[in-house]
């Protein structure tokens, strides 16, 4: 069952999308604002967003920054803006698709199959293992030498995005975005303190990480 992530404020059409989408065999979760949206896809990582670009506290656009490169699912924009810079600004902000409102609910569901397909099925309970610790994304458990580590989460939430993206650089305001809020964005001290921990707690050599990567003044990343 594909999990679906519904971002908007209208709470009569979240009723209605969640009832609709229930019913084709989704499973179903939604978000009022861009912040809750963010952390849910952070902890819970739905494989496709639907979401509205006119949100309370932050733009749409907003939201796909934050979501990008670490979210790699699929984005479907679903908006009252139908202007054509808008649906350009959403498809180079990162989203897959853009669904104008008043929209139909065959076509939406029909888009959703079509950008899930293209998407590529991906592992339901993934497991990213190195040479000295294994990370259970689905269980959200962490091991080393075969015993269990008990991580905060925020300290889950950090590494479950990073590792998500193998080799990528991802930036320290996605991640404060992500894990703390748009309001963290530029507490960057937060990143270097929780880093730092997860190191001691997973690298054989914290001085010298070999997995937890820090790129200076930009970003953090994990290296299989």
């Amino acid at each position: 069952m594909s999990r679906v992530l519904v971002v908007d404020d209208d709470p009569q059409l979240t009723r209605a999308l969640r009832i609709t989408l229930h019913a084709a065999g989704y499973d179903v979760s939604s978000a009022a604002d861009g912040r809750t949206a963010l952390a849910k896809t952070a902890e819970d990582h739905p494989d496709l967003v639907v979401l509205d670009l006119g949100l309370p506290d932050l733009d749409g656009t907003d939201v796909l920054a934050g979501l990008r490169p670490w979210f790699t699912g699929p984005v479907l924009v679903l908006s009252a803006r139908a202007d054509s810079q808008d649906k350009v600004g959403a498809l180079d902000a990162g989203a897959d698709d853009y669904v104008s409102k008043p929209f139909d609910m065959g076509e939406l569901l029909a888009r959703l199959r079509a950008l899930l397909r293209r998407g590529g099925p991906e592992p339901d309970d993934p497991v990213v293992r190195t040479d000295h610790f294994t990370v259970d994304l689905a269980a959200r458990q962490v091991t080393v030498d075969g015993a269990v580590v008990r991580l905060t989460p925020t300290e889950w939430g950090l590494l479950s995005i990073l590792v998500r993206a193998p080799g990528r650089l991802v930036g320290q305001r996605q991640l404060l975005q992500s894990v703390w809020g748009p309001a963290y964005e530029r507490e960057t001290h937060y990143l270097r303190v929780y880093m730092a921990q997860l190191r001691r707690k997973l690298e054989p050599d914290a001085a010298h990480p070999r997995y937890l990567l820090t790129e200076p003044g930009m970003g953090y990343r994990f290296r299989p």
